[in-house]
């Protein structure tokens, strides 16, 4: 049975059977995988929400084949900055990677790639301000940090990777987490109350890919049926 409803609240640290309250109802379970995923921080600035999907994206995997020869920018300084601008350069004529500070954060391999690679450029101490286009990106608007200077830039597309934050509040106090809010799992995707599995990027903060997802939430559906089954 398929229920699309949001869950309120989560009653799992006390074991099975786990009691979860949604706007709809409530619900007992045996046994629970958690794929809640995680959310892409976003600037917060004019424009943006107004053209998530008409140019603004928080994922150049997904989204990058729609920028077949067009001008794009990345906003961030880390490892997914520079991977995901990296691979944008397989369909864009054009990457600017949009910094706030002078340097990026990312490892010496990635900053190499970026160096090399023609099609890469950086914009040092900036930060963009707002997000201009009618129906789609057209333009975003920076300003540099230390001179105080406003520019804008015309561009096709703006890419975010300023972070992501797991969606885990709704058990805190009820499952282990690391220090970033990921539940924490095992092997076998099971998280520190037995019976309760989680998959994806609730518990990954390393691939955050669909595929890498899909794989993480078979192996927690096959734990759950085996750990279900032992219990019989």
């Amino acid at each position: 049975r398929v229920v699309i409803d949001e869950v309120k609240r989560a009653e799992l640290s006390g074991g099975p059977p786990f009691r979860l309250q949604t706007h709809g109802g409530d619900y007992q379970a045996e046994a629970v995988v958690i794929a809640t995923g995680s959310s892409p921080r976003r600037l917060g600035v004019p424009g943006e929400d107004a053209l998530i999907g008409r140019g603004v994206s928080y994922c150049a995997t997904c989204d990058g084949f729609f920028f077949r020869g067009k001008d794009t920018v990345v906003v961030g300084g880390g490892d997914s900055a520079l991977e995901e601008g990296l691979f944008l350069t397989k369909f864009a004529t054009r990457v600017r990677i949009i910094h706030r500070r002078n340097e990026v954060r990312a490892g010496e391999t990635l900053k190499k790639r970026a160096a090399a690679n023609e099609k890469v450029s950086f914009i040092w101490d900036s930060v963009v301000e707002e997000i201009r286009g009618q129906g789609k990106v057209e333009a975003v608007q920076i300003k540099n940090l230390k001179s105080g200077e406003v520019d804008e830039l015309a561009t096709d597309g703006v890419f975010v990777f300023i972070g992501h934050d797991p969606n885990s509040d709704l058990f805190k106090g009820e499952l282990a987490m690391d220090d970033h809010g990921y539940l924490i799992t095992d092997k076998r995707m099971m998280t520190s109350v037995t019976g309760v599995f989680a998959a994806g990027e609730i518990q990954d903060p390393v691939y955050r890919q669909v595929a890498s997802s899909v794989g993480q939430g078979c192996q927690a559906a096959i734990s759950l049926e085996r750990w279900l089954a032992a219990r019989d």
